[in-house]
C-alpha cells in the first residue's frame, strides 16, 4: 500500500479552501448588505450589528434579514433551542462576527 502524507494532503486542502473563501468574500453579492461591525453586551455576547450601508440592526432583525437572504456572508443555525447568527464557516478567522470592530 502507498504511504500517504495525510498532513500534507490536508494542508493543501485547507490552503485551497482559504483561497476560494477569500475569492468568494471579495466577490460582490448584489442587493445584500454585509455586516461590518458589532455591538457586544457586558458578557461579550453579540447584541447588534452595523451594515456596510450604515444601518444598525438589533439581533432579532439581523436574524430575520439573514434568514431572508438579505445579509451577505452570514448563516443562521438552530442550537440550544434558538436561532443563532454566525459568519459563514469559510476558514478566515478575521471575518468572524466576534472579531469585527465594535461600534
Amino acid at each position: 500500500m502507498d504511504q500517504k502524507n495525510f498532513e500534507q494532503i490536508y494542508e493543501e486542502y485547507k490552503q485551497l479552501g482559504e483561497q476560494q473563501a477569500s475569492n468568494e468574500m471579495a466577490a460582490p453579492q448584489p442587493n445584500k448588505e454585509q455586516i461590518v461591525a458589532v455591538r457586544k453586551n457586558e458578557d461579550g455576547d453579540l447584541i447588534a450589528f452595523k451594515t456596510d450601508q450604515g444601518r444598525e440592526l438589533d439581533y432579532i432583525t439581523a436574524l430575520e434579514e439573514a434568514k431572508a437572504g438579505q445579509l451577505a456572508h452570514v448563516d443562521v443555525f438552530h442550537k440550544y433551542g434558538r436561532d443563532i447568527l454566525r459568519s459563514e464557516p469559510d476558514g478566515i478567522k478575521e471575518n468572524n462576527l466576534d472579531r469585527l470592530p465594535e461600534f
